[in-house]
This record gives C-alpha cells, structure tokens and sequence, in this order.
C-alpha cells in the first residue's frame, strides 16, 4: 500500500505531539513498565531481563518520536539498535517465548490519543492525525519485530553452537526438574553433581558497561573458594549463573572479588548437596538478586543467609515500607551512627558491656544514644526489639541511612 503524506497542518500536530512524547513524564514510562511486565511474566521475574525490557520499551518509544519531529507523517524505520536486540538476545538464550512490544503499543497509543486532544479539537483534523498515527505506529512495530526476528535466524545457528549453549541447555533441564540422568548432565556440564554446591548470580546493572568484568567476577569467586574453575553459565549478556562446589564462602573475600569488578553485583545461596542442592541453592540465589533489585539497593553483595527475612517481608516493597515506618517511626530518619548502635546493641541481646566493646563506646555514650533512640521510637524498645532490628535490617538493603 502506498504511503500518503498527512496534510501540512496534520505533519504539524504531529510534530508537536511527538515533541511532548519526547519530553515523556515519569508516570508514562512507570505505565509503560507495568504494561509490559504484565504480559511478560518471565521476564518480570528477572531483574536483568525487566530492566533490558524497560530499556527497549523506551528506545523505541523515543526512535517513533524521533522520527516523527524529524519528519512527521512519514514511515518510520525498524528499531534495531543495541536495546531491542539485546532483549531479543537474552530471550533466545533463555529459550523463552519473543518479548512482545503489543501492551506497550495499547498504553502508547491511549498516551498519544490523550496527548493529541491537548493539540486540537477539530473533527477533521483529528480523523486525518488518528489514521496517519494508528498506521505509523503499527506499522513501525511490525517492522521493528520482523526485522528483530531476521536478526535472531541469522544469529541463531551461533547461539546455539558450541559450550555456552550446552551449558545453558542442561541447567535449564536441572532446573526445571526434568528427567535427565545424572552421568548424562555431569559429562555435558564437566561438573560433578554428587556433591555440596554454592550457586550465585552475578549481574551488571549498566549493559552498555564492560560485561566482561562479569566473568572475572565469577573466575574471582571461585579462586575466592579455592576452586579455580567455577561452572560458569551465560543466562542473559548482563547475567551470570555460577556454581562453586564444595564452597566455604566468606564475605570478605567475595566483597573485594567486587570490588575489583566495578559496575557488578552477585547474589550468592546456601551450600546445598547434590542434583536438588544444585537448583535449591540456584533458586535462593535468585530470590536474593531480586530482593535486592526490588529495593533499588545499592548494595553489591547479598548472601540468602543473611537476607533470608528481609527477602520474605520485601515481597511487597510497599508492605516493606509500611512495616519500616510503622515499627520505627522519626527512628526511620535518625543519624546512621545512631541506628547502627540500636542493631549492635539488639544483636549483642541488649547487653551494655557487649555492645560497648564491639562499638568502642563509653557506656555513657551508649546509654545517651539509647535514650535517645527511646524518643524517636514509637515503641519502647524492650517491648519491639525483634521488630526493631528487622526493621532496620530492611531500611539497610533498601538503601536507607543505616550503613
């Protein structure tokens, strides 16, 4: 079908439509990012896939925009830069279903109807801009999926070559729980599954970053348990699923293995025994990395051990968040030194001497920051210390003052 150009005034409204879109607030991304994690199940389950998601929602949203500022009314080309194909990537790694852009075009087409009445009330001229726009809009999805899909044949034989995809393929059947015998998966994997593992998640939150510093992270993981050859799987180009067997993991070696990996974060599990251990400890992995990502956390190392509670009562971030307000009240914005010495002094079972110690405090000072976090607590605290300490715990992984 042949394209025809809308009428001066028509380009006109559209240019200036697209220049708002442009400018796109806060809560019509946050519509966006809803609409598309409701229809794509699996990839709101998983931190570095949504965010890849959001990522490519937006690109596209401002490429249509673009163009149309650019040159309104015309056909739009196929969005195939690095965003939406890096989704498409991780969805064929993952063998997971296409992600589709359709309930993100539904809210993108409501946001442009709205954002149009604002620019004119003529019948007329609002028939011609629907038209052009529904058109345009459909047409440029169309393209930007079938020119995504082109891409992934042709990358597709590579993908699914050589190790990395092997690896990819059997973890996916263990994890799954499927029926594969464990000689088979041990001779595929080069892995040993009769024994204790420790699984770990390591992502980069910045995908345009260096994602090589992702496997030297793993590499310094396992050297950091005495194993020097870690089972290492590319679950997503942002993603890394790591499993060291026989593992004693303490946090101070894993955190400088962080640290000199800049831009990385790793969720680490339980040591678990053997085809059961090796998904079980996998899974919490996984529920940390998410805990942590659910409370926008900048903190870069989460062992489930230690986060176990704060990942069951973050389940709902905004129930964490009333749970912190209710149970710490003016507490919840104290000085960091002043909430640290409450969970030390909670942790060491509200003894004076203990915490004086592990503090280096004088006992007066201590009792004076006691007294003073009495005040600012809507409970008396040896009444709520359980929920007290909780509550700080939540405050630390959400980002909070407590350090």
């Amino acid at each position: 079908m042949v394209w025809q150009r809308p009428s001066p005034r028509v380009r006109e409204l559209i240019r200036q439509g697209a220049r708002i879109v442009l400018d796109a607030p806060a809560e019509w991304l946050e519509e966006f990012d809803r609409a598309t994690m409701a229809a794509n199940p699996s990839v709101a389950e998983d931190p570095v896939l949504a965010e890849a998601a959001r990522r490519s929602v937006r690109s596209s949203l401002m490429h249509w925009a673009a163009a149309n500022v650019s040159d309104p009314g015309a056909p739009v080309p196929a969005n195939l830069g690095p965003e939406p194909l890096s989704i498409a990537r991780d969805m064929v790694r993952r063998g997971l279903e296409p992600f589709t852009y359709r309930p993100a075009q539904s809210v993108g087409w409501q946001i442009w109807m709205d954002t149009v009445f604002r620019l004119t009330s003529d019948a007329d001229e609002l028939r011609e801009l629907f038209e052009v726009s529904f058109r345009s809009i459909s047409e440029f999805l169309d393209a930007t999926s079938d020119g995504i899909a082109a891409r992934m044949r042709q990358e597709r034989e590579e993908l699914l070559r050589g190790t990395h995809a092997e690896r990819r393929e059997v973890t996916a059947l263990i994890l799954d729980g499927a029926p594969i015998s464990r000689s088979r998966a041990e001779s595929r994997l080069g892995y040993a599954l009769n024994r204790s593992h420790t699984g770990a998640v390591i992502w980069c939150d910045e995908p345009d970053g260096d994602l090589g510093r992702l496997d030297q992270l793993a590499d310094a993981l396992g050297r950091a348990a005495g194993f020097a050859r870690p089972l290492t799987v590319t679950a997503a180009a942002a993603s890394r699923w790591v499993w060291i067997p026989d593992a004693t993991l303490d946090i101070e070696p894993v955190e400088r293995a962080v640290e000199g990996a800049p831009g990385t974060r790793i969720a680490i599990g339980t040591a678990a025994v053997g085809i059961d251990g090796f998904r079980r400890t996998h899974l919490e992995a996984l529920t940390a990395q998410r805990m942590v990502a659910g409370l926008r956390s900048a903190q870069r190392v989460a062992f489930f051990a230690e986060v176990q509670l704060i990942a069951l009562i973050s389940q709902n971030p905004q129930a964490a968040n009333d749970f912190i307000k209710n149970v710490l009240g003016d507490f919840e914005s104290a000085s960091p030194e002043l909430q640290h010495t409450v969970l030390t002094f909670i942790n060491e079972q509200c003894s004076i001497g203990r915490t004086t110690k592990r503090l280096y405090a004088h006992r007066n000072t201590l009792l004076r920051r006691l007294d003073r976090a009495q005040q600012l607590l809507p409970r008396p605290l040896e009444h709520s210390s359980v929920h007290v300490a909780v509550a700080l715990e939540a405050l630390q992984w959400r980002g909070g003052p407590t350090t």
